[in-house]
């Protein structure tokens, strides 16, 4: 059967999120969602290595001392900035806890798990992740019809005895999500000359069999080595400009333009 919350892969994208549907996503759930009131911000406290290694975890839950079945939250948010929906009933992220008089949190929250270890070695963030996470959040909230952007709100905060992510300062996180809700747009311009990315070349993708010439300009642009080769690390790079700029940040260049020990809770 498939849970209430098939919209989110949907809301996601038209807010220029860049998302991965993970098989059998609309079926998974523990059960159905009670009313969402809002989102719960966590961090994996996974691997620090690799762009999302703790989705396999994040699917199919826990297993040893502390085990705990899946899924343990609706969403996962790599490293850069891509949205994997993983289900659309309540998962197991939240544990006991309280916020604005609610304890349900497994029932009223929509889980978000970005991918990050914690450590001090880990910090600052992937700003292409923690555009993505304010802006996740931002489209969540509107979608819901939930004005009141308090309802953003940290593990650490819901259960303040026993959690510590995510490891940024939510009063800041939630202003800036505000900001989007409010219609903040971003006010550069792109820099990217056009003579270097000719509308007749082939559009550039991760994934693709890309012109590695090509490539190595686009790499040079926003400051990744110049190999030729169309990796993650050049996708992140290229949306993180593209959001800066004021582009749709899709990872996608093209037409002259930059067009672990997850810690779910029962």
């Amino acid at each position: 059967m498939a849970y209430q919350l098939t919209w989110l892969s949907q809301v996601l994208q038209d807010a220029g999120l860049k998302v991965i549907e993970c098989p059998g996503w609309q079926d998974r759930g523990r059960a159905e969602m009670g009313k969402v009131l809002g989102v719960l911000c966590h961090y994996t406290g996974g691997s620090r290595q690799g762009n999302m290694p703790t989705l396999d975890i994040l699917i199919k839950g826990r297993t040893g001392a502390d085990a705990l079945p899946g899924p343990l939250s609706q969403l996962g948010l790599g490293r850069d900035g891509t949205y994997y929906i993983i289900a659309a009933g309540r998962c197991n992220h939240a544990g006991p806890g309280a916020w604005k008089g609610i304890t349900s949190g497994n029932s009223s929250l929509i889980g978000i798990e970005a991918e990050n270890t914690g450590a001090k070695n880990d910090s600052p963030w992937p700003e292409v992740q923690m555009d993505a996470y304010r802006r996740g959040v931002a489209a969540i909230l509107q979608y819901i019809k939930q004005p009141d952007v308090t309802w953003c709100v940290g593990h650490k905060e819901y259960a303040p005895t026993r959690k510590v992510d995510p490891n940024f300062d939510m009063d800041e996180f939630r202003a800036a999500v505000k900001a989007i809700m409010d219609g903040a747009k971003p006010t550069a311009t792109p820099a990217l000359p056009t003579e270097q990315v000719s509308p007749q070349r082939a559009t550039l993708r991760l994934g693709a069999d890309n012109d590695p010439d090509l490539v190595k300009l686009v790499q040079a642009k926003v400051g990744v080595p110049a190999d030729g080769v169309f990796g993650p690390g050049t996708e992140a790079a290229v949306r993180a400009f593209q959001e800066k700029n004021g582009l749709m940040a899709d990872g996608v260049v093209g037409g002259g333009d930059l067009g672990g020990g997850v810690k779910g809770e029962g």
